[in-house]
């Protein structure tokens, strides 16, 4: 086999050739030169002198020799290069003529691209760009324009029934939010917009239409009533459900709520021992009952005898954590027997819960009658978190997003080694 032959087949490239290759030597500081690997390709006939928007081929008016980096070979830089013309367009001017191995005005390769994009779906960013031996923005820049490609073929707004709406931090700055939309039957991203505010919801519900939004079913959420609210406008036959994190976190918090002001008191009446116990107890006061150690039983034990209403607000957030266990009917028996019980508990924080169950009382039932839960939502957020870690921080909003889709977007393409 002639040795272009075999290039052409390691290059692979559908529409390119191999004309020769060369070993150029670059300079190093206090280093051997690195050896360097080029490619020099051609655009078979068929793809020759083509215009990179409409494919219209033309006649060249002027050439540049031009590289792209390429996937590494045996451990060196490998970059393809050609001699590149410009061609004269009638609907676009003078533009580089299109190129089969890469992205119009772009300065790496297919096949590099779609490895950097997966190796940053897998693992932190800053070790990507230093095994690629590229910037983090290169890294960045590759990823979207991937992700941007995976996504044009598609669009991930068809066919949704059942989506969770939830908000996601993804800075330090208050106005560093998006909105992440989650296909419940699909387990993927189905949507995700910059802010926390009404307008970015009624985005989400321009871009899906109101014939799609009229197939909605269900829409968890947590107890914003901005989303709700724009829900019932624009799919008021869909279901609102609260999902059970959010509710049982709402009762968690009036437990904290209630320690602490119980601890501040006997601190207040000079009873330091009382107020510590109930501080060790906080674990013992959050977990569920099965996954305690046996010093927090036994702190729970001593919260039973020697502080009655704190212990009483336990029992209810675990009846609350309870009625979205049994679901149906004994659920919403158990949601109403909750809500009178906190009524007459005349603990404050426990009767400001039974107002805010009693507000949300119809929500909460869409979910005991089987509605969906925001918890595949609340996980996506979670590997959102590890995302962002493994980036290192995202620098605006759009990379992240882009990212995001890529990752949990189901657009993510396999290894060029795989």
């Amino acid at each position: 086999m002639a040795a272009g032959s075999v290039w052409d087949e390691i290059f692979d490239t559908e529409h390119a050739e191999v004309v020769r290759t060369y070993i150029e030597r670059w300079p190093r500081k206090g280093r051997q030169p690195e050896k360097v690997l080029i490619v020099m390709v051609r655009p078979d006939a068929e793809q020759r002198w083509l215009c990179p928007h409409c494919g219209v081929k033309l006649d060249p008016v002027e050439w540049d020799t031009r590289r792209w980096r390429t996937l590494d070979m045996h451990g060196k830089r490998c970059f393809l290069e050609a001699d590149l013309p410009r061609v004269v367009c009638g609907e676009h001017g003078k533009v580089t003529a299109a190129v089969p191995w890469a992205r119009h005005d772009d300065r790496f390769s297919r096949p590099f691209e779609e490895f950097a994009a997966w190796l940053a779906a897998n693992g932190p960013w800053t070790k990507v760009a230093r095994q690629l031996r590229v910037t983090w923005d290169a890294v960045a820049g590759m990823a979207a324009r991937v992700c941007a490609d995976a996504a044009a073929g598609r669009d991930r707004l068809d066919g949704l029934a059942r989506i969770g709406i939830d908000e996601k931090s993804w800075g330090k700055r208050e106005d560093q939010y998006l909105i992440v939309v989650t296909d419940h039957d699909g387990g993927t991203i189905a949507w995700m917009g910059e802010g926390r505010c009404q307008a970015t919801v009624e985005k989400f519900f321009a871009d899906l239409g109101p014939e799609r939004a009229g197939l909605l079913t269900d829409v968890s959420a947590d107890g914003a009533e901005w989303i709700h609210d724009v829900v019932r406008q624009e799919a008021p036959q869909a279901l609102i459900s609260v999902d059970a994190f959010h509710v049982v976190k709402w009762a968690g918090e009036k437990l904290d709520e209630l320690r602490r002001r119980l601890a501040a008191e006997l601190r207040a009446a000079g009873h330091e021992d009382q107020a510590a116990t109930l501080g060790k107890g906080l674990w013992a006061l959050r977990k569920k009952p099965d996954k305690l150690t046996g010093s927090q039983r036994t702190a729970l034990a001593g919260i039973k005898r020697d502080n009655r209403h704190l212990y009483t607000g336990y029992l209810i957030k675990e009846q609350v954590r309870e009625m979205f266990k049994v679901k149906g009917d004994d659920g919403k028996a158990l949601l109403n027997g909750v809500i009178a019980w906190a009524q007459r508990s005349k603990i404050p924080e426990m009767a400001k819960f039974a107002k805010t169950l009693a507000h949300y009382k119809p929500l909460i039932e869409n979910t005991l009658n089987g509605g969906p839960s925001n918890g595949r939502a609340e996980a996506l957020n979670s590997q959102l978190n590890a995302l962002i870690t493994r980036a290192r921080g995202f620098r605006s909003a759009a990379a992240l997003m882009n990212m995001a889709s890529f990752v949990h977007g189901g657009l993510c393409p396999d290894s060029p080694y795989a």
